[in-house]
């Protein structure tokens, strides 16, 4: 199927490959589906096959890729993909008022594209541009401010052949034509850049700087930023260690490094019996006299019991034979747990 493509997509191929290291070819994937979709208006099941030949990769590599960005597009696409910001702040502008009467002019819906093939509507979630909202973008240039009137007059006039200027970039350019750039070929259309200038609100925070006097101090790249005064010490890298106290016992922590969540869940009262940790006053209860072996032993009988069986029709819990076995040697050695017992083999 690969066959479709020219000799010199082709050639273009073998130049995006040759690019990256020998044994990073792989990494040549993202421009070489540009490059497809620069031939084809979008991204078939050729030119996964495509790449998967050209990269020594098979086609499920490669399909997870081109399904995973969307700026692959998966179906074919007109030469103009128009997409209207639906997100909140362009929401609250009009931009959902804008999308709806394109899908109504155009006949489409959202990833639709008209029957002549010039315009593939779709809604988009964010187009980084809140400072100009409501916009629109054709081809990813963007057109700022826009409300239904001027949007449907945008694409009548992509649709009779023009090419209106962008609010802000260079000029407008298909999708196969911009395909081809993002591959990392040039643009040869005269006067295919440079055309664009910044929009006044990209350009406020810059305006204010210039009208208080605010401005950034001299820095050279080439020199070590310094993490104080000149002349001061430099802070040690770690705290000084405590002095010996002659105590094996671990280093704890004081309460005061304690995090929020650990202290809550320290201080916590689930009962009026039950002491809290740290209330003044407050003693806090201790474990008292371990039980007697055949008790511990009831109580773990008393909560086997107690279990619903399991799907095989055995008590829920462990064998209990070698914990007969444990508690017997314990009290035949004197009344020691079998923890005891362990310990001391």
């Amino acid at each position: 199927m690969s066959t479709v493509f020219t000799d010199e997509t082709r050639a273009r191929a073998r130049e995006i490959i040759a690019r990256y290291p020998a044994d990073r070819s792989r990494s040549a994937l993202l421009p070489l589906l540009h490059l497809v979709q620069s031939e084809e208006g979008y991204v078939s099941p050729a030119g996964v096959a495509f790449c998967a030949e050209v990269l020594g990769l098979n086609k499920a590599q490669v399909g997870a890729v081109a399904s995973f960005y969307t700026m692959y597009k998966r179906r074919p696409t007109g030469d103009w993909l128009v997409s209207v910001c639906t997100n909140t702040m362009c929401n609250v502008l009009g931009g959902q008022e804008v999308y709806d009467t394109l899908a109504e002019h155009l006949g489409v819906g959202h990833d639709e594209t008209t029957e002549d093939g010039k315009i593939t509507l779709e809604h988009a979630e964010c187009l980084a541009a809140c400072d100009y909202g409501p916009v629109m973008t054709v081809n990813y240039d963007f057109f700022d401010g826009v409300d239904p009137q001027t949007a449907v007059g945008l694409v009548d006039e992509l649709r009779a052949g023009g090419r209106p200027a962008p609010s802000r970039g260079a000029r407008l350019c298909t999708l196969k034509e911009m395909s081809i750039q993002l591959a990392g070929f040039a643009d040869e259309r005269e006067g295919a850049v440079a055309d664009g200038v910044p929009g006044e609100p990209s350009l406020r925070g810059l305006r204010l700087a210039q009208q208080h006097g605010v401005s950034a101090p001299g820095f050279d790249p080439n020199t070590p930023i310094r993490s104080g005064q000149a002349g001061a010490k430099p802070a040690p890298s770690t705290p000084p260690k405590a002095a010996p106290t002659g105590s094996t016992a671990p280093d704890v922590p004081a309460p005061d490094r304690k995090s929020p969540q650990v202290r809550t869940a320290e201080t916590r009262q689930p009962d009026a019996k039950t002491a809290v940790p740290d209330a003044p006053g407050t003693k806090v209860p201790t474990d008292g006299a371990a039980p007697a072996p055949r008790d511990a032993q009831a109580a773990q009988a008393a909560g086997a019991a107690a279990n619903k069986p399991a799907g095989d029709a055995k008590p829920a819990g462990d064998n209990a034979e070698a914990q007969e076995r444990n508690l017997s040697e314990a009290e035949s050695t004197g009344g020691g747990t079998a923890n005891d017992k362990g310990a001391q083999k």
